[in-house]
């Protein structure tokens, strides 16, 4: 087997591998978008992975044909560090023990660049693949999940907590709640080091958006005073499901915190089932989310709302 840079001319093989393995993943996540299934839909894809800024990766040649490539491109964001990302579209193998190979002819050149934070999109069901990158030094940072848009089952409510949709009158509230999830990701075990913003500019954000009717905004009650919020929309909306990873006409549960003097009430719950029973009546046929795998809030209240994985954000830093 021959490892070396991929180029332009591989891509259309290489397009092929990603219709191949997404066809597989569709068996275990039917909900994923067929369209990637269609090799020149999925050669569109490695096409635009290949063409993003300061992208590179490598090719598998066996008998002269291609068995595997890895692709990875950086963020401009100073929040993932120096780092390389291989989306949803980046790779594919006929057999999982060929991605090592890949990563070490790829990777050489990443780390000579100077980017030493890696993160790796994977398809969640080919436990085979997940297990060679855990092999390569990485563990799962990141989950991308969805549900079909149905009505979730009713369960009741704390006393005195009710879920209804938010004002203009909430705005105070919510800009408040928009702190909450960043500083709960800031602690232990997850320890991120996203930016806290302030409520001043939360503030001026709620009063130019709250209006905005592509998005929907729900806030948790109890006692008459707002204690949660969560936010649905179209999944178009968000930046990090692309390709295989976006299912056709998805909502969003785009967003949900709850103040932690207020939690394991079953307000996150209830602002989740909310969103979901928002997606269903809008029209949409399935839900997506996402979470942090070591939010021991999240990681544990939403797969109970019937969401599955997708996909695992894989993470590894280099050098320590």
């Amino acid at each position: 087997m021959e490892i070396r840079p991929i180029e332009a001319g591989d891509l259309t093989a290489c397009g092929a591998l990603l219709a191949q393995r997404h066809r597989r993943q569709r068996l275990a996540q039917p909900l994923l978008s067929p369209r990637f299934e269609a090799p020149e839909t999925a050669v569109a894809e490695v096409t635009a992975a290949f063409k993003a800024p300061d992208a590179s990766g490598a090719v598998a040649i066996r008998a002269g044909v291609p068995v595997g490539f890895l692709l990875g491109a950086p963020k401009t964001s100073p929040l993932w560090g120096p780092n390389i990302w291989v989306e949803a579209a980046g790779q594919a193998a006929t057999d999982a023990e060929t991605m090592r190979d890949l990563y070490a002819a790829a990777a050489t050149r990443w780390v000579d660049e100077g980017r030493t934070a890696h993160y790796v999109v994977v398809p969640a069901d080919d436990q085979e693949l997940v297990r060679a990158w855990f092999r390569l030094g990485f563990g799962q940072q990141h989950a991308h999940a969805v549900r079909p848009a149905t009505k979730l089952a009713t369960k009741p409510l704390a006393q005195d907590l009710t879920v209804r949709r938010a004002t203009r009158a909430d705005i105070p509230d919510l800009a408040r709640l928009d702190l909450e999830l960043p500083a709960h990701q800031g602690l232990s075990p997850t320890f991120s080091a996203g930016r806290i913003g302030t409520v001043e500019e939360s503030l001026d954000d709620w009063a130019d958006d709250i209006d905005n009717p592509e998005y929907a905004t729900f806030v948790a009650v109890r006692d008459g005073t707002v204690i949660g919020s969560a936010i649905g929309c179209a999944l178009e909306k968000s930046s990090s499901h692309l390709g295989p990873a976006r299912p056709d006409n998805a909502g969003f549960l785009g967003y949900a915190a709850v103040f932690p003097p207020a939690r394991g009430a079953g307000a996150g719950r209830a602002l989740g089932t909310a969103v979901v029973d928002w997606a269903v009546d809008s029209g949409f046929d399935c839900v997506v989310t996402d979470w942090r795998v070591t939010n021991l809030l999240s990681s544990r209240t939403w797969p109970r709302l019937g969401f599955t994985e997708t996909f695992l954000r894989l993470h590894r830093t280099i050098g320590y």
